[in-house]
């Protein structure tokens, strides 16, 4: 097919059912129907057919392969984690240590709790929320600020760190693009991640200097008066969620979770140096990651079957359980992945770049891709559906135009975090209101202005950044 403005149909297609409908499935499924259709010369049976085999053909790509199988097995480590008391012994472990003994000390608690908890970004919020919250309510600390505190150390730790889901995710679509260099790109990308950063550090800032802004300040007063909630506010809390309550009467043992995460981060660098003859840089980062996956899973249920508290026919129902609760994130990998391979062959990113080249000069180009990322995940409340449809398109974008692709990954990664920041209906909003056990409307209200900073130091950023690559 030769390339032309119908290439531009199928991803503003699966855009536009995203921020009518909010169905990521739906969204990108419909991309790709359309663009197999206009493949196969406009009959819409045969695009059908041909979007079945094109998703199909993305297990053919070892690589991305790897990739979805990773996201199944990091599900399984998770609900092995939480069945096998590990996370529960964690939080008994710090609330035994008494190391908290201001309000102050408890807000820096749930900040190094978000960065150092970088699995998985409700796990983080969980966590951090579920430890911190009574030490909060003790020395008279807003909810609000708990919830703000860990959803700024969720999400924008884990879209910096390679080794999660999220980074699973992301170099499973940057595999996708021709051209690209997973592992080294988003390695690169991650000091251009200027919202991740600057959520991470204004966050540390707040806690630092009392920077209480707006509705945030209103929160802290009545708490320290001793209303922890307005009085017309509905707490979320879900006692599934906050309390990890183990349903197996396995003792909790905080080891059961430290021990198979130290053994996720060692295994990492130890199979990019083998994967890459010696250079960790040539390594294979999908092989790696799903190599310290499964040994995670490995050493996790080596300690439980050890203690003798759960049986291999346990373990089993628990890790196939766990790979259940991924699989719509593997299914929107899938996808995604197609609907890569998809405007590859339409010719979309080099006619993108023709169309913006005579519209926008190269400087402007990546805040205006922060912006879109923005909107999109404000909209439809998910930043790995806008990851998903803005990577294939932004990066063959700044290829063709000669531009390093790292600083356009970032523009796509910062703009979808911060959209998710600030969307009332994002997941991770809504964790972690519950996590926190405040209203959610109440902590999307306070932590607003906090994004809208973080916001405007990104896309100064960009700017900047934009200028000094042309």
């Amino acid at each position: 097919m030769e390339t032309s403005a119908l290439s531009l149909l199928p991803p503003l297609l699966a855009i536009g059912l995203a921020l009518l409908t909010r169905h990521i499935y739906l969204s990108l499924g419909g991309g790709l129907w359309l663009g197999y259709t206009l493949l196969g010369g406009f009959n819409p049976f045969v695009g059908a057919a041909a979007m079945i085999e094109g998703c199909i053909a993305v297990f053919g790509e070892p690589g991305s392969t790897r990739v979805l199988v990773f996201t199944l097995v990091m599900g399984s480590l998770i609900a092995t984690l939480e069945r096998s008391g590990g996370v529960q012994g964690f939080v008994t472990w710090i609330q035994g240590r008494r190391w908290v003994r201001s309000g102050k000390g408890a807000q820096w608690l749930s900040w190094l709790l978000g960065i150092g908890i970088f699995i998985e970004s409700n796990i983080t919020v969980l966590v951090a929320g579920t430890v911190s919250r009574p030490l909060y309510d003790r020395y008279r600390v807003a909810r609000e600020k708990l919830a703000y505190i860990i959803d700024s150390t969720s999400a924008p730790i884990c879209i910096l760190i390679p080794l999660n889901a999220w980074g699973a995710f992301n170099l499973g679509l940057l595999g996708a693009v021709d051209g690209v260099d997973p592992l080294p790109t988003f390695l690169e990308a991650i000091a251009w991640n200027f919202y991740a950063l600057a959520a991470v550090l204004l966050a540390a800032a707040t806690i630092a200097f009392e920077w209480n802004l707006g509705p945030m300040a209103r929160a802290e007063k009545r708490t320290r008066a001793g209303e922890r909630l307005w009085p017309e506010a509905t707490p979320m809390i879900d006692p599934s969620l906050l309390d990890h309550k183990d349903t197996s009467a396995v003792e909790p043992r905080a080891r059961n979770m430290l021990v198979p995460l130290l053994a996720l981060l060692a295994a990492m660098p130890v199979g990019l140096y083998i994967t890459g003859g010696g250079d960790l840089m040539q390594g294979s980062g999908s092989t790696s990651i799903l190599w310290a996956a499964l040994l995670a899973n490995a050493v996790a249920w080596c300690l439980l079957l050890t203690q003798g508290e759960m049986s291999l026919a346990l373990l089993t129902e628990t890790f196939l359980r766990g790979a259940g609760g991924l699989l719509p994130l593997a299914m929107i990998l899938l996808l995604s992945l197609a609907m890569g391979d998809l405007t590859g062959e339409l010719g979309t990113g080099p006619f993108v770049s023709g169309l913006l080249s005579d519209v926008l000069s190269p400087a402007l180009l990546l805040p205006a891709i922060f912006l879109c990322a923005a909107l999109m995940a404000f909209a439809i409340g998910s930043s790995w559906g806008t990851f998903a449809i803005m990577i294939p398109i932004a990066l063959p974008l700044a290829i063709t135009q000669g531009l390093p692709p790292a600083p356009f990954l970032a523009a796509v990664l910062s703009g979808g975090i911060f959209g998710d920041h600030a969307s009332p209906i994002s997941d991770t909003t809504v964790i972690s209101s519950m996590a926190a056990a405040t209203d959610h409307i109440d902590h999307v209200r306070t932590q607003l202005p906090y994004a809208l900073i973080g916001g405007a130091i990104a896309i100064t950023g960009f700017s900047i950044g934009g200028l000094l690559l042309v």
